[in-house]
């Protein structure tokens, strides 16, 4: 198989599980997203696996549900991604580590440095994964009483964009002579000060951080709306997909790709990675069985409130056995409501069966032997709907063991996925180019 169409695999890892009840079901380990030794043996597992990535979110407050079901969510509390991957390059050599930072509460210079550092900590695997915020509460916790607006944050963000890496071109790669005999460490004529001044950011820089490895770290984005898709065609070197069902992903896929040649940019210099929740067994059976044993697990507390957040209103004064009524405008993550009201025309779910449904997780799920997944995700890979995929697992550790130890062998086995690394940095794992400096001819 081509390079190009050789699978990729993030793995999701924070929250380490993405179901509700991931911390309930038998053999887990409850305190995973905020237990250090238990991060570092999935990510050293995963490394073993030649997985390209392990992947962070990030949320800068806890989840705006109601106590109920927030008091039922393990999400409350996990480490800072950014206090967590260096201290797991460390214990790591080759797979890439991805953190989420907001564009909307933090700085520029904050966001360039940090990963800056990162990537040379790692030396060469971070990826920063722009995002806008979308969780009210994150607002109340940064001076303001209420989010920017959608179209505000996304100009915000890709303004954002600009500086950050202007902030990474500041020096040239040769900029750093570190001469001891003529006592010269760098050379002033390869620093640019930025000097940004702009309609959301005023940056002087230049940044006090040497080039990263990689030249950028590798962007990532998240966003599905129509300004998520264009930023994403902008500026964004993977994507961390969202869509539930192969034909919205092909046509996804087709979207924001087909936007890029315009733009002067590669297509195959973007890598669409969909969030997939993977069960497996021995049988169909038992794959089955686990996802529902799962499902049970599931408290009521939690499935009207998880259903509330996903569409972004309040959801608990609906009529349970009826459909999903229209919804008014929100602020809130217009992906997110988007995937459940498609679920719900296309199927005539009613709330109650909603309710459940996004009660644990209502994304995109592949069920049964390591064989089934394998051939679900190859169909993914060959018809355009994906270049990978970012796996979350049901629990863990059982669910990572299972991608491990059954279904990772078996992409092998196929000639799907890599049997070793081929370089050292994340943009080799993806087949990325190293971004030329603006400012310099030698990086």
């Amino acid at each position: 198989m081509s390079r190009e169409r050789r699978m990729h695999l993030g793995a999701f890892m924070r929250p380490v599980g993405i179901h509700t009840a991931w911390w309930r079901y038998p053999g887990s380990y409850p305190d995973a997203n905020f237990n250090f030794e238990h991060l570092a043996h999935f990510a050293r597992r995963l490394e073993a696996a030649k997985f390209d990535a392990f992947f962070m979110a990030d949320h800068l407050a806890v989840m705006n549900m109601p106590m109920a079901a927030l008091r039922r969510s393990a999400t409350v509390t996990s480490f800072d991604p950014l206090t967590l991957l260096p201290a797991l390059a460390v214990l790591t050599e080759r797979i890439g580590l991805i953190a989420t930072a907001s564009t909307t509460y933090n700085e520029p210079y904050h966001v360039a440095r940090k990963f800056a550092s990162l990537d040379h900590i790692s030396k060469g695997r971070a990826g920063w994964n722009l995002v806008t915020s979308h969780n009210p509460d994150e607002a109340l916790n940064f001076g303001r009483d209420e989010h920017l607006g959608h179209a505000t944050r996304y100009a915000r963000a890709r303004e954002f964009f600009d500086v950050v890496t202007g902030l990474w071109d500041s020096f040239a790669d040769d900029a750093f002579k570190m001469d001891q005999a003529s006592g010269l460490f760098f050379d002033p004529g390869r620093m640019r000060a930025l000097d940004h001044r702009g309609e959301h950011l005023k940056v002087k820089g230049p940044l006090n951080v040497a080039r990263p490895v990689q030249g950028w770290p590798v962007i990532v984005q998240a966003g599905a709306s129509e300004a998520g898709r264009q930023i994403a065609a902008e500026t964004a070197e993977m994507v961390f997909g969202s869509s539930s069902n192969l034909e919205a992903a092909q046509a996804f896929y087709a979207d924001v790709k087909g936007r890029m040649p315009a733009l002067g940019r590669d297509p195959d210099h973007l890598k669409i990675l969909p969030a997939c929740v993977v069960f497996l067994g021995e049988t169909e059976a038992e794959a089955q069985a686990k996802r529902e044993r799962l499902d049970d697990l599931v408290h009521p507390d939690s499935g009207l409130a998880n259903l509330s957040v996903r569409l972004g209103v309040d959801a608990t004064g609906f009529e349970l056995d009826a459909p999903l009524p229209d919804l008014p405008e929100t602020n809130a993550s217009k992906s997110n409501q988007a995937q459940i009201v498609d679920y719900a025309r296309r199927t005539g779910a009613t709330v109650r069966e909603l309710a459940r449904k996004v009660g644990g997780y209502g994304g995109l799920h592949m069920v049964g032997t390591a064989a089934k997944v394998a051939d679900q995700m190859q169909e993914w890979l060959e018809t355009r709907g994906c270049d990978g995929f970012n796996v979350m697992f049901h629990t863990v550790p059982e669910g990572l063991d299972d991608v491990v130890d059954r279904l990772v062998p078996e992409l092998q086995r196929r000639g799907l996925f890599r049997a070793d690394y081929e370089g050292t940095t994340l943009r080799d794992h993806l087949g990325l180019p190293r971004p030329a400096n603006r400012h310099f001819a030698l990086g």
